[in-house]
């Protein structure tokens, strides 16, 4: 709710350019993805209601801080604490998810949790946008505070949560120690690193492009982007369950870089709505089928850590990508910055082809969890 709505407030309230402007996201991104390293090795040490309840408290604390903000310099101090309590939380559920799944329902499983992701970042900016207009940035976090508040009711009411499979401790003698993550998550992690370098320009510049190509719905972006998610999603991740990842991600990323294209060109709502829609197809599709794909070549006892890296990837993109496209921005215009985050498309493509090969495996293996 409050991601998108930062740069314009920041903007506005600090006279602040692209760059300081990009340092909300990339700050709070790379703070989450230090937390979930440390997040990962709690997992198995700490009872992870307890665990849970702290990565809550933390969001909610320093959400309501937001309000009390007197500099960039503070405001930057308070996305670090968020960023902390968001890295927990996003590291712990959707392991306790992922351990519920059965492993040859993987894919669909992931992409229907996912729905919830992919509606909070959709529906949120978009809220969030229009709350900022409407009522202001202190109204805005109050309500980002109450929402965040709601998920600690919901967690005490849980009765219990699964289990995780205990780490297998035990090695021949005389091998080498196994490495605490295989070595095939390092194609998907960078495939979600590109893709949340692409959406690391939606974020965090989407409204301050719509008012500078006469836009000032922009916000109704995310809305369109939401309806295109929610169709693919289910689709892609029975898809990916049937024939692996190849045959979902290469439509999906052109239809995502043709998103992006044609919003840099965008100048009515009908062109923003058809980039909107591409873009949520690509996105709706890539996302849950990278997810699952890292999930279905990790052991289970390496599923928090599989997770941990998904989100730590996704996350590394938007921050590497919120500053680098601010200073693209400075330099040239948001329209030229979307037509360079669009090419990525093609960067992520050729990816996709040349781990082609070993990929054809995960479509045959039902899951490893045996």
């Amino acid at each position: 709710m409050l991601l998108a709505a930062f740069p314009a407030y920041v903007q506005e309230r600090f006279d602040a350019d692209d760059i300081t402007v990009s340092l909300m996201t990339s700050v709070f991104a790379a703070s989450a993805i230090a937390s979930r390293f440390l997040t990962a090795w709690l997992l198995r040490r700490i009872d992870r209601r307890h665990l849970l309840l702290v990565s809550i408290a933390l969001a909610v604390i320093f959400t309501a801080l937001y309000a009390s903000a007197w500099s960039i310099d503070s405001l930057l101090l308070w996305r670090i604490g968020f960023g902390i309590g968001f890295g927990m939380a996003s590291t712990i559920i959707p392991t306790l998810v992922s351990a519920v799944i059965p492993g040859n329902r993987i894919g669909e499983g992931i992409a229907y949790f996912g729905l919830s992701t992919s509606l909070a970042m959709s529906i949120g900016p978009l809220t969030g946008l229009n709350i900022l207009d409407a009522y202001g940035f202190p109204t805005l976090v109050w309500l980002g505070t109450g929402v965040a508040m709601l998920i600690l009711p919901v967690l005490l009411l849980t009765r219990a949560l699964p289990a995780l499979q205990p780490a297998v401790a035990h090695i021949r003698a005389g091998s080498a120690p196994r490495p605490p993550f295989p070595r095939q998550i390092a194609i998907p992690a960078l495939l979600n690193l590109l893709l949340g370098f692409t959406y690391s320009g939606l974020l965090s510049f989407i409204a301050l492009y719509g008012m500078s190509a006469g836009l000032p719905q922009a916000g109704l972006f995310f809305l369109f982007n939401v309806v295109a998610i929610l169709i693919v999603r289910p689709l892609a991740g029975r898809w990916f369950d049937r024939r692996g990842p190849v045959v979902v991600l290469i439509p999906a990323a052109l239809s995502l870089g043709g998103g992006l294209l044609v919003l840099s060109y965008a100048t009515t709502m009908p062109m923003l709505t058809a980039a909107a829609l591409l873009y949520g197809a690509g996105f709706g599709s890539i996302q849950p089928t990278l997810q699952a794909w890292m999930l279905r070549v990790s052991r289970p006892e390496q599923q928090g850590t599989a997770n941990s890296m998904f989100y730590n990837s996704a996350d590394l993109g938007i921050a590497i990508g919120s500053f680098a496209l601010g200073a693209l921005a400075s330099v040239s215009d948001y329209g030229i910055m979307y037509r360079c985050s669009a090419a990525l498309s093609l960067l992520f493509l050729l990816a996709v082809l040349y781990a082609r090969r070993p990929v054809a495996a995960v479509a045959t293996s039902p899951s490893i969890d045996n």
